[in-house]
């Protein structure tokens, strides 16, 4: 099932599918570490608004809910 970040369940595991919007907002997300294929795991956030916390790797990332929205998930 494929979800945006911010419809995550915390623990839930996923495959970045994709990163909608522009390709300057796609390359700031990418330098993060995020890109598409890498399994991200979200440990914090919350459904109205505030940051989404991932982790990729062994890196705890802090995204903002809009950018967040942005991103797409094949949670497993």
């Amino acid at each position: 099932m494929v979800t945006s970040l911010t419809k995550m369940k915390l623990n839930e595991i996923g495959t970045v599918y994709s990163i909608e919007n522009g390709l300057g907002m796609a390359e700031r997300i990418q330098n993060m570490g995020v890109r598409i294929g890498k399994k991200i795991k979200k440990i914090a956030g919350h459904h109205n608004r505030g940051p989404q916390t991932v982790l990729v790797g062994h890196f705890k990332i802090a995204i903002g809910f809009g950018m967040s929205e942005k991103i797409l998930v094949e949670v497993e």
